[in-house]
């Protein structure tokens, strides 16, 4: 039997709290990035005693498309998922049903869905630092269920909020982040972004392929990859005013 984590995490968010849950789960696990777009997911071969971990971020209260169709690309082979939804502490939507139906379309028996809260990837203000200690111990605990449910050979699906879109997978608006004179053209944030959308001799984006992941900001050693401050302050302002109360993780078993 093997762990696998598999996340699409631009920003790393989603990462962070789908590896709290992974290392309590298990001590040894193989990691699938599906931010990789160099990596053929149908050559992965997962196993029916095996359990994956799904990590999506939540935009718009959807799974981004991209991450649909590399998730898609993959055959679960009945292999148990522990599914999880990070989102920046406005709502979640249907990101869960989503990724319930997706992952069972994609061959895999979903048995426990997660919540959890991550740094806003665009207004990076909403949810400062979580997932932080609180959100860590609360996993932790969840982890454990999780585990004892899998541990009891209970492969019964969990009921998740929300209802399944008629199409699948959310295409955002491209942002496109240009870049700044401080662009030292070293291609990383072309290298790194999980739809090519960077050209890599000008390292300004095609809005026509650009998801919004942020990727390319995060990923950017010099500072030189910004949004437009009136989309962030706007952006900031809106999300401010929605995300004043803190949310906390939720199960689902």
């Amino acid at each position: 039997m093997k762990f696998y984590e598999i996340t699409f995490s631009p920003t790393g968010g989603t990462k962070k709290a789908a590896d709290i849950l992974s290392h309590e789960l298990s001590e040894q696990l193989s990691e699938i990035d599906l931010c990789d777009r160099n990596t053929d997911f149908a050559e992965i071969g997962l196993e029916e005693d095996d359990i994956a971990l799904i990590a999506v971020p939540s935009y718009g209260g959807r799974i981004p498309r991209t991450a649909v169709e590399k998730l898609n690309d993959l055959s679960g082979k009945q292999a148990r998922a522990v599914l999880v939804c990070v989102y920046g502490n406005r709502a979640y939507d249907n990101t869960l049903a989503e990724l319930l139906d997706v992952s069972c379309k994609a061959g895999f028996r979903p048995v426990a869905a997660v919540a959890a809260l991550a740094e806003h990837s665009i207004a990076r203000k909403v949810a400062a630092g979580r997932p932080d200690a609180e959100d860590e111990k609360v996993l932790k605990k969840m982890a454990a269920q999780i585990h004892k449910k899998i541990a009891g050979e209970d492969v019964s699906s969990p009921d998740v909020p929300g209802k399944v879109p008629e199409k699948p997978g959310l295409r955002t608006p491209g942002m496109g982040p240009g870049a700044s004179d401080a662009c030292v053209k070293c291609g990383l944030c072309a290298a790194k972004c999980p739809v090519g959308a960077i050209d890599p001799v000008s390292m300004n984006p095609d809005s026509k392929k650009c998801i919004s992941c942020m990727r390319c900001i995060s990923v950017c050693h010099v500072g030189a990859k910004k949004l437009g401050r009136a989309i962030t302050s706007l952006g900031g302002m809106a999300l401010g005013i929605l995300c004043t109360n803190r949310k906390g993780c939720e199960l689902f078993l």
